[in-house]
Order: C-alpha cells, then sequence, then structure tokens
C-alpha cells in the first residue's frame, strides 16, 4: 500500500444529499433556463449591430 493510496482512504468522506441527485439536475437545469429567458427578454426590441 503507498502513501498516497493510504491517505485516499483516510480522507475519503461521504456525504448524503436531501434530494436524489436527478432532482438536483432537474432543479438546476430549471434555473439556466430561467435565467436563459431572463437573458433573452432583455434583448427584445432593440436592433443587432
Amino acid at each position: 500500500m503507498s502513501i498516497l493510496t493510504a491517505a485516499a482512504e483516510g480522507t475519503e468522506q461521504t456525504r448524503e444529499l436531501p434530494l436524489p441527485a436527478l432532482v438536483i439536475g432537474f432543479i438546476a437545469f430549471g434555473i439556466l433556463l430561467a435565467l436563459l429567458f431572463v437573458t433573452l427578454s432583455f434583448g427584445k426590441g432593440r436592433p443587432h449591430t
């Protein structure tokens, strides 16, 4: 066993998420879509240069 392997095993910690990872991904995707909508709404009504 090398020093790096021993150090990696000693510091390995897992944490239980409050929601499944898929739900967190959908929430993040929804936030990104909302930000995209806000960004697109600011550009309405003015010509492109």
